[in-house]
């Protein structure tokens, strides 16, 4: 940790009223982006596809259930894999409990991997999880959302990732969310996708280490979360 910044309790409130202006700025700013995503142009799917859940077999459209909106977890597992990536673990960590708020909100929730639903579910019940898991192993739905890249890849290799054609990702899975919606035709839509670091603001435990003094602490070179475990690794 750095070298503590010592003062008086009044020196203490008037830098935290400073950074309470700077913070209700950020807040807004936030506000403006919300809105910006919501605006994004809807996107009908060209494609349908099925996907190995616990229930049987069920399609994209299957997975809203009841609900016009979608959000999917892109978990990084990939057919070869023993366990799941351990930072995709760590936000997982922050999933039980959020569907009955999101289903509050009409919005159904669910995590998608590449890896056989056979791989999937001991991990999921090694880790105590109780959302909804499901496999693309049969259809090219990672892919399409630019978050498989192949049992083949070399990390040298560009791939299209976050936006850019010509990305260096390491793994041949990558992470990210995507969220769809559907109308009453039960058309799908694709409505909006975020990658890398863009999926900071849905991890929780990281929203509370920035709060912290030392911070995220995290090492500028190589890969900054290499100090993650899985929960029952630490």
């Amino acid at each position: 940790m750095t070298q503590a910044n010592i003062g008086t309790r009044e020196d203490w409130l008037e830098a935290r009223l400073a950074l309470l202006e700077k913070e209700k700025a950020h807040t807004r700013q936030k506000d403006d982006l919300s809105a910006a995503r919501r605006a994004l142009p809807w996107v009908p799917l060209d494609k349908e596809y099925a996907f190995d859940t616990e229930k049987g077999e069920a399609t994209l459209l299957d997975l809203f259930g009841d609900k016009s909106q979608l959000i999917v977890y892109h978990f990084m597992f990939g057919p070869e894999w023993q366990e799941g990536c351990k930072s995709c673990s760590f936000w997982a960590d922050s999933f039980n409990g959020l569907e009955p708020h999101l289903n509050g909100r009409d919005i159904a929730f669910v995590a998608i991997s590449r890896a056989p639903l056979a791989q999937l579910l001991p991990f999921k019940s090694r880790m105590g999880w109780q959302f909804n898991w499901v496999s693309s192993f049969k259809n090219s739905f990672n892919a399409d959302f630019d978050v498989s890249f192949g049992s083949d890849h070399r990390a040298e290799e560009p791939v299209r990732y976050n936006f850019k054609d010509n990305a260096i990702y390491p793994m041949d899975e990558a992470h990210g969310t995507s969220v769809f919606a559907r109308d009453d035709a039960g058309t799908v839509f694709h409505t909006y996708s975020t990658y890398g670091r863009g999926l900071d603001i849905t991890n929780a435990a990281y929203s509370y280490i920035d709060m912290t003094p030392a911070g995220r602490n995290e090492p500028t070179e190589g890969n900054p979360m290499a100090w993650v475990k899985h929960h029952d690794d630490y």
